[in-house]
């Protein structure tokens, strides 16, 4: 399996950030941290391993970045209004630098789908459901999507427009949701097992549903708890599955 890792300096966060690729042809799957970790995460914790033969039959090429949560949401000392404003400098980063990179890297015509589990899994949801233009579908594993979820209580008009969970209810824009709607690739997943929030994956998928936008959700069961044995089995089922 062919892996490079490729580092700039981000104009949007003033800093390096590494980018790990894995594979040599196939659509493109953006890979997203889990609450405070960093672009090896799926590798550490042997996800891509589980992803070894989509990536070597081309399949998938996959991508994995560097989060900002331990500069922003997961890091208590950080103040609210400069965790919200970091929070939206890294979608920036994720928008005006890592798409056009993964495009470079493939074809201006790959699709990308993104992908995340836990806080990875808001990210994931939320950086597609804002520019379904420049991402082609999401697969969100153990989410809970009510940003507030992880910034104490506290909103703001940054943290309102970053929280899937306040912001699709009053979604009116039908040019958006029909973008949405182009994907056909809305997954949500989840188990029912320790630590995980079932309901939060349910009631979010209801606000879709009201709101005419199509997506597929999944629960799992109480065998399947919140962490890497789960998203080890969802994501290599779901690639295998539905793509």
């Amino acid at each position: 399996m062919r892996r490079d890792i490729t580092s700039w300096f981000s104009p949007s966060l003033n800093k390096d950030m590494p980018v790990v690729t894995y594979g040599h042809y196939g659509f493109a799957l953006l890979l997203v941290p889990t609450a405070g970790a960093d672009f090896l995460e799926y590798e550490r914790f042997q996800l891509i391993n589980d992803l070894e033969p989509f990536i070597n039959g081309g399949k998938v090429k996959v991508y994995s970045v560097n989060s900002e949560n331990n500069n922003s949401w997961m890091n208590k000392s950080v103040p609210h209004q400069d965790a919200a404003r970091r929070h939206e400098q890294w979608n920036s980063y994720i928008y005006n630098e890592v798409v056009p990179f993964i495009k470079n890297n493939s074809s201006s015509d790959t699709p990308i789908i993104i992908s995340g589990a836990s806080f990875g899994a808001l990210h994931s949801m939320n950086l597609f459901l804002k520019r379904p233009d420049l991402l082609n579908g999401v697969i969100s594993m153990s989410g809970v999507y009510d940003l507030t979820y992880y910034t104490d209580g506290y909103m703001d008009d940054t943290v309102y427009f970053n929280s899937p969970q306040h912001y699709i209810p009053n979604l009116t824009d039908q040019n958006i949701i029909s973008q949405i709607n182009q994907s056909n690739h809305i997954h949500i997943l989840t188990g029912s097992g320790p630590y995980e929030d079932p309901r939060a994956g349910g009631e979010f998928a209801k606000l879709l549903y009201d709101k005419g936008i199509y997506y597929d959700f999944d629960n799992w069961g109480p065998d399947y708890s919140h962490d890497w044995p789960t998203w080890r089995a969802m994501l290599p089922h779901y690639l295998g599955a539905r793509f």
